[in-house]
């Protein structure tokens, strides 16, 4: 049976393989269901599908980018899941159809750099992953790879990553659970330098990482979320938002970003990953304290500035220079 697809799920492809790659992390090899070439996509890029529960949820593609004929990713069953990566392990099977995005890229690659610092947590190695396989035999600069998780057999890759070719340049730490074997990781980070640090994972791991590199250069600094702007906080309450220059005024709900309850008042602003971490929807913010809750704002920009994808208020209203 055809799967329906929807406005931004519109190429419906099929589940080739499906696999473990480690416990609770499940690989799905997608093509074309008449085969031939996919949209092309570049190291880091992520694609939406329309899980089986119905859910709009994005992956990162961990294959490399010269393999046309498949998208690869790989999906963490979440034990608080909402239905979304719980009906990818339960209800997706080879050779079901799966409505998907072409591939979009919030966490691009930076080609001439001179270095390159990843860190990955947990199910956070996929677009860092494709990352390295994109290197190929032919390595353009120097880099390690930092791979932090609790447990061993959570951790997908490990045999790839343990590899002759691999090895020297990877770090794999497991905290098997305690908290006094978490990894050091101001001591890769206590010196800057001219390579650029790229990081997906947790958000503790992310924010931990931001604070670590205040005194880099901030364009060599890089990350990767899938939290959803919607995601609710326990004491999250709804706000106003004003747009100042048309004067347009709308309640923002909870469970519902800033740059969603805009759309849905018929009004546009540029986008890109919609979880805070690029700063495409950067946006003036004239009256109102924000709740700030991206991963590209530094201290000093906090009091005029918001990101509108994921970020709410503290105060009533918010008055935005759009």
């Amino acid at each position: 049976m055809q799967a329906p697809t929807h406005a931004d799920t519109q190429m419906p492809l099929r589940v080739d393989r499906a696999y473990d790659v480690a416990q609770g992390l499940r690989s799905f090899e997608l093509v074309l269901p008449a085969g031939g070439e996919l949209p092309a996509f570049t190291a880091g890029a992520h694609i939406k599908v329309r899980t089986p529960s119905g859910e709009l949820r994005k992956y990162s593609l961990c294959n490399a980018p010269d393999e046309r004929h498949r998208y690869v990713i790989t999906v963490k069953r979440e034990e608080h899941s909402r239905g979304g990566s719980a009906s990818m392990h339960d209800d997706l099977r080879e050779g079901s159809i799966l409505p998907t995005s072409a591939p979009e890229n919030a966490f691009p690659l930076v080609d001439s750099a001179k270095a390159y610092l990843f860190i990955a947590g947990g199910i956070g190695i996929t677009p860092i992953l494709s990352m390295i396989r994109s290197f190929g035999d032919d390595m353009p600069a120097p880099w390690k790879l930092v791979y932090l998780s609790r447990f061993a057999a959570q951790t997908a890759f490990l045999e790839e990553l343990g590899s002759a070719a691999l090895k020297k340049n990877v770090q794999i730490h497991h905290s098997e659970g305690d908290p006094d074997q978490e990894f050091d990781l101001w001591r890769a980070l206590e010196k800057p330098n001219t390579a650029h640090v790229y990081c997906c994972g947790p958000r503790a791991l992310m924010e931990a990482v931001r604070d670590m590199t205040g005194h880099w250069s901030p364009k060599n600094i890089h990350f990767e979320s899938f939290e959803e702007g919607g995601r609710k906080l326990p004491d999250d309450k709804p706000f106003h938002v004003t747009l100042a220059r048309s004067g347009q005024r709308f309640e923002v709900p909870v469970g519902t970003s800033i740059l969603n309850a805009m759309r849905a008042q018929g009004c546009n602003a540029a986008s890109s990953c919609e979880s805070g971490t690029c700063g495409t929807c950067r946006t003036g913010l004239l009256e109102g304290e924000a709740d700030h809750r991206d991963m590209v704002l530094m201290p000093e920009q906090m009091g005029r500035q918001i990101m509108i994808c994921v970020s709410r208020a503290k105060s009533a209203e918010l008055v935005l220079d759009l």
